[in-house]
């Protein structure tokens, strides 16, 4: 019986980072499914999905804890995968003028709509012709069937008069990164 690990990885960066990662899970039989990592700031962080043989575990958590000594610092839970309840798939795009806050006040709007974050980018830049820094996120959301979606939008455009709030529904054509 496998069972689903999330583990998250945070060190300096360096080459050969993945690949201790992944020669540590390889060994124990473990299966790596999905992944989420970057660079910023000379750190390397990344969180990924593991299937492993329950009865391997205990190997690969006391392999993982050996790569301290390296400075690669390795959590792993073991996922409950919890049945729950159906919810719509909705696209924010989101767009403003960068100030300190917002990304509090932002995930204060989601949690009063009672909204599940599922994927969340953010990054700022220079705009165009200011170069003022401009901020944007790109969030994959989830929504119950009795959160209002018009009334989170009206919300979120409420933060502020420059920001542009874009929601749009989960098209089925394409494969959500």
């Amino acid at each position: 019986m496998t069972i689903p690990l999330i583990l998250t990885v945070i060190s300096a960066d360096k080459p050969g980072l993945v690949e201790s990662l992944a020669q540590a899970i390889n060994r124990h039989g473990g299966n790596w499914l999905d992944s989420r990592m970057a660079r910023m700031a000379g750190q390397f962080a990344g969180i990924l999905r593991v299937d492993m043989p329950a009865e391997r575990v205990d190997g690969l958590r006391s392999e993982l804890e050996q790569l301290a000594s390296l400075g690669i610092n390795i959590q792993l839970a073991v996922s409950a995968q919890a049945e729950q309840p159906a919810q719509e798939i909705l696209y924010l795009s989101l767009v403003g003028n960068d100030r300190p806050g917002i990304v509090h006040e932002v995930s204060a709007i989601l949690a009063r709509h009672g909204v599940n974050v599922e994927q969340l980018e953010t990054r700022c830049e220079p705009a165009p012709m200011t170069a003022e820094p401009l901020f944007r996120a790109s969030a994959r959301l989830g929504l119950l069937p009795q959160t209002d979606a018009e009334a989170l939008r009206a919300d979120l455009e409420g933060l502020a008069d420059d920001l542009m709030v874009e929601l749009s529904a989960e098209d089925n054509s394409r494969t959500p990164s």
